[in-house]
């Protein structure tokens, strides 16, 4: 890195190894399905001794502020996003991936909420706005927790954002998906097995079925 924000450069000061290594190991380590003692071995083949768990406080004290920094860089999406949720396993416990692409298949954003309903839905439009600014047209499927949400949002605009529902246009953001399974180490690999819900997302999702 040839210029480091203040708020980067401050955790590394507490962090006592080569710049190169560590970033190398957090980079690993959440771009492939990789465990840390993976990354403990790996770094032993090539002579360098580092145990697992430093390589887990490198992730914890790195990636939050990295991922600041970086989204200062993000280039700008387009302003026809494709929106969808998925579930997936992180640390033993379900949670809703919500994800949206815009129409060249460029991330706009991510959350990972505990349910799937209106409120999670409306949270995940109000941080992807709010970070990436309003699109002109949403496109989702015939999730109606997606649809309230996205109607809680544009009730409190001025111009609101038009909604499609048109599931083959959301191809684009589920083979996305299929990558995040692949390439995260985080995630459960096994997604045909469903997760539980409670009674009123159990409500939600046999309303979706019919």
């Amino acid at each position: 890195m040839k210029a480091l924000s203040s708020a980067v450069a401050k955790v590394l000061k507490r962090l006592h190894y080569p710049l190169e290594i560590m970033l190398v190991c957090v980079r690993w380590y959440v771009a492939y399905p990789l465990s840390l003692r993976n990354l403990e071995e790996m770094m032993a083949e090539r002579g360098i001794a580092v145990d697992h768990s430093t390589v887990h406080r490198w992730a914890i004290k790195l990636l939050p502020v990295l991922e600041k920094a970086f989204r200062r860089c993000k280039r700008p999406v387009g302003k026809s996003w494709r929106v969808d949720e998925t579930y997936v396993k992180v640390k033993g416990q379900w949670k809703y991936l919500y994800r949206a692409v815009d129409k060249a298949g460029n991330t706009v954003d991510f959350l990972l909420r505990a349910r799937r309903d209106k409120e999670a839905a409306r949270r995940y439009f109000e941080k992807a706005i709010d970070q990436n600014g309003a699109p002109d047209t949403v496109t989702i499927d015939k999730s109606g927790a997606n649809l309230a949400g996205l109607h809680a949002v544009n009730a409190e605009r001025e111009t609101p954002i038009k909604i499609r529902q048109v599931k083959y246009l959301n191809n684009i953001v589920e083979v996305r998906h299929e990558v995040a399974y692949r390439s995260c180490s985080h995630f459960s690999r096994h997604r045909r097995s469903e997760p539980p819900v409670s009674p009123g997302e159990s409500r939600i999702l046999n309303q979706e079925r019919v």
